[in-house]
Formats: structure tokens, sequence, C-alpha cells
């Protein structure tokens, strides 16, 4: 499989980590879980992300589940690996071992400790150092990490960090950040570099318009986001925007903070793509009350989509 670079567009899609009922690791579902994204058009998948519950799993799990998901794969997509961590040699040692599975690139976020745009702009230096030729995405997901990384900081470490070759958006409101950064491309000279955007998907009919390569994030319907960007990329913009109304409520239940990560894996369980919706303890459990609402969400989007599908 060839490098990540600044070309990257489409839909990564940020697997979820099947477990059982016993909180172990469910490698059957794993398979099926990836089959099910690239059947549904996705054209990479990321990793070990956030809401992947990577920070739940050893550095011996991290390291098997990427190897597994790599030999399902077998090069059809690129992978992209989460390796934030507060230390650069336990950074480096799982972007080198995913590198050696097959895998197209790692994803840095800033840790919680960065305050000025000085102690940014550093630090990526620093882990761009650390990951030596290792293609990067760069995770700008503030409501996470509660670091504020302005345009100009994104552009510093694009100008003197060659390897960055992405940039994960998830700012909140962000917008005129994808704006900002495209014409400083367009009219300043900076390098162009990928933009993916995450937060679910809430924004992504606008952030295509602003600029946007794609998505990179999770959506228990992977296949609203393939059909947006592909409509979008097709220059049918009403068709993008239906298809996105059409799954929106449902995108807004699972973008909930704490409870999201379960409902998506509800869904995900409901749809035969993993054996169970366990999260991993520390964990968020749905209720009866939850529940009903999200079956009486997805009653409602199979209607509007039939209603879609006899308009068009």
């Amino acid at each position: 499989m060839s490098q990540l670079d600044e070309h990257a567009r489409g839909v990564y899609i940020v697997t979820a980590t099947p477990f059982n009922e016993r909180g172990d690791i469910d490698f059957d579902s794993t398979d099926r879980m990836v089959d099910f994204y690239l059947e549904h058009g996705a054209s990479g998948m990321t990793l070990l992300g956030m809401m992947g519950e990577a920070a739940k799993l050893s550095a011996q799990e991290s390291r098997k589940f990427v190897r597994h998901i790599a030999a399902r794969v077998a090069g059809k997509v690129p992978l992209v690996v989460g390796v934030s961590n507060p230390g650069f040699v336990a950074m480096g040692e799982l972007a080198r071992a995913a590198m050696d599975d097959g895998c197209a690139g790692v994803m840095v976020a800033p840790p919680n400790t960065l305050r000025t745009d000085d102690q940014i702009l550093q630090y990526f230096q620093q882990a761009a150092r650390q990951l030596g030729s290792i293609p990067f995405v760069l995770q700008d997901f503030p409501l996470a990490t509660g670091v504020q990384m302005a345009t100009s900081v994104i552009s510093r470490i694009i100008s003197t960090t060659p390897t960055c070759v992405m940039l994960k958006h998830e700012d909140w409101p962000g917008l005129g950040k994808i704006t900002a950064l495209r014409q400083a491309t367009e009219q300043a000279g900076l390098r162009r570099i990928s933009i993916l955007v995450g937060n679910g998907g809430l924004f992504l009919s606008e952030e295509l318009l602003r600029g946007a390569d794609g998505a990179m994030t999770g959506f228990a319907f992977p296949e609203m986001m393939v059909g947006i960007c592909k409509a979008h990329d097709a220059g049918d913009l009403e068709r993008a925007r239906d298809l996105f109304d059409a799954y929106l409520p449902l995108m807004r239940y699972e973008q909930q903070p704490n409870v999201g990560l379960a409902v998506r894996k509800y869904v995900l369980a409901k749809r035969g793509v993993i054996g169970s919706a366990a999260l991993r303890e520390p964990r968020t459990q749905l209720g009866p009350r939850e529940i009903q609402e999200i079956e009486t969400l997805l009653a409602r989007q199979e209607r509007r989509l039939k209603e879609l599908d006899a308009w068009t």
C-alpha cells in the first residue's frame, strides 16, 4: 500500500472496536465490520480513533487489532492509525509497527497540556521528527482535546512540516477555518494538504462546499457520507443535501457526548455488522428510553429514504 499523501479524498471511516460481552476484542465482528465498510464504498479507514475506544486498549491489543485489519484489507484501501500519546517513544513504536503492517499513515492529536501557539507548533515539529518519514494527519478536535489551534498555527505546521499531509478538521464551529486554509493555498502559496472532516458528518455538506476533500469520521450508516461525497463530486448538490437531510436526525442523536458511541454500536449491531453493542468499561449504557428513541429515529429515517428514492 502506498503512503498517505496530500491528495487523499473520499470517506475514511473511523472504525469502532468490536468487543464481546466479556470485554475482549471480537475479531470475527471486526472482519464483518471491515467488509461492511468496504462494501459501502469507504475510501480508507482510520483505526484507534477516539471513538474507537483506543484509550481502553493495551499496547499489545492495539498492535494486534491494527495488524488484523491490515491483513483483512490487504491493501484495498489506505489505513490510518491513531497514535496520539503524551510520550513520543510509545507514539513512535506504534507508528512504526503500523507502517510495517502495511498502513498508509498515522494520526496525531495534540495533548491537552498545550496552551500557546508556539507550544503547539513545537509539539508537532518534534512529533514529526520522531515519526521520521511517516506521513501524518493533524487532528484538530478542540472539543475533545481542549487545544485551540488557530488557522495561522495550522498554516505554520503545514509550512514547516512536510510529512503533515492531512488535516482532520473537527473544530466546531469551524467552517471559516476551512475557507481560510484554502484561501491561504490559493492566495499565499501555502502547500495544499488534504482536509477531511469529522464530527460525525454533522456539517459535511457545508464543509465540502468550503473546500474539504471528504470525511474522516464514524457513523452507523457510512453509505450516507459516501453518497454525499459522490453527489457533491458529480455536482448534484441537491442530491447531496437531500441525503444529508434524510440522515440528520440520527446523526444528531449519535453526536451526544458520552452516549454517542453506545448509539453507534447499537445501530451497527442491529444492522448485523458487529455481534455485540458492548463498550469496554468505563462505559455508558443505553436504557429502554434511549433504545426506543433510536428505534423511532431509524423508522423515520427509513421512511424518508424511501420517499427520496421515489422522487429521484
